[in-house]
């Protein structure tokens, strides 16, 4: 009897200890289910506010249909510039061939895009690549953007810095000739950092992984000397 009362102890332990193992793997499922939902939910509202940070933007006067950069001219000829004014080699390239854009433009062969991008954001505390392409967005509002663009290149900061301060950018602005309230609150109110996300998003859409990055009617120009330029040019241009 008691042999008997034993095993059916044993069993009843066994029954339990499987119900136990049931309810364990069913709550672990649950709690990854909960997980998987969570992430996907993440994600999926990632998606969406980056949608929106590059949808929902102001562009300034003289923006391009798409909102993607500021233009310069009316050639038949276009050009592409992608810089980042914390930019080293954008610094350089301006140095370099900014007068033969300058030259093209005037000469009427080339109508410029430029797309003021905020890549290089890590290496300011201050988010100096957005608030500046911003501030050039206030300065096209204004008329000033190429020697807006111009006069903060000659004034660059050195990377891991602070960057130049909004009131800086304002004495800037005000150098070339903007109003200097108007264009100061423009600055302080960042009107145009939602254009800048858009910029720089749409730039990244496009493939553009570096600055300075120059196309000419879509075809890169991998070494963006003044000769290279020019020569783009002509060749689009026939």
């Amino acid at each position: 009897m008691s042999s008997r009362k034993g095993r059916k102890d044993a069993a009843r332990v066994v029954r339990e200890q499987l119900a136990r193992e049931r309810r364990r793997k069913r709550t672990l499922w649950i709690s990854l289910g909960a997980v998987v939902v969570l992430v996907v939910a993440g994600l999926i509202g990632w998606s969406v506010w980056s949608s929106q940070e590059s949808e929902e933007f102001t562009a300034p006067p003289g923006a391009n249909d798409a909102g993607t950069g500021i233009v310069v001219g009316s050639g038949p000829v276009t050009v592409d510039i992608y810089e980042d004014y914390l930019c080293p080699a954008c610094k350089q390239f301006e140095q370099a061939s900014g007068g033969t854009i300058e030259q093209l433009v005037s000469e009427g062969k080339v109508r410029v895009v430029y797309h003021p991008v905020a890549y290089l954001n890590r290496f300011s505390s201050t988010e100096y690549s957005t608030r500046s392409s911003a501030a050039s967005g206030c300065a096209a509002e204004g008329g000033r953007f190429t020697e807006f663009g111009k006069a903060l290149f000659e004034r660059q900061p050195p990377e891991g810095g602070a960057g130049l301060s909004d009131d800086e950018l304002i004495d800037i602005g005000a150098g070339v000739g903007l109003d200097r309230d108007a264009f100061g609150t423009c600055v302080r109110d960042g009107k145009y950092r939602s254009w800048t996300a858009h910029v720089t998003a749409e730039a990244s859409r496009a493939n553009i992984t570096g600055t300075p990055s120059i196309l000419v009617d879509g075809q890169p120009v991998r070494e963006w000397t003044p000769e290279n330029i020019t020569a783009a040019v002509e060749a689009a241009g026939r």
